[in-house]
């Protein structure tokens, strides 16, 4: 049981982790990531849950693109 229960815990943190990571990345990077995304806001809530869960490729992307710009796409 205590295996489950640490399978759990791990898994609250990483969706956690990705939360606040989709709230930085929606309120934030979208703009830079995306540029016809700027001023489309009723769709940002829909991409909460897929964010949350590839979290860390969104970092890796978003930090790409930061460092590079448009060379890296």
């Amino acid at each position: 049981m205590q295996s489950a229960a640490l399978l759990l815990e791990l898994g609250r943190w990483y969706l956690m982790a990705g939360g606040v990571v989709a709230a930085a990345f929606l309120v934030f990077g979208i703009d830079r990531v995306e540029p016809s995304a700027r001023g489309s806001y009723a769709f940002r809530p829909l991409l909460i849950p897929g964010i949350c869960l590839i979290w860390p490729l969104v970092l890796y992307r978003w930090f790409t693109l930061e460092k590079h710009g448009e060379d890296a796409r």
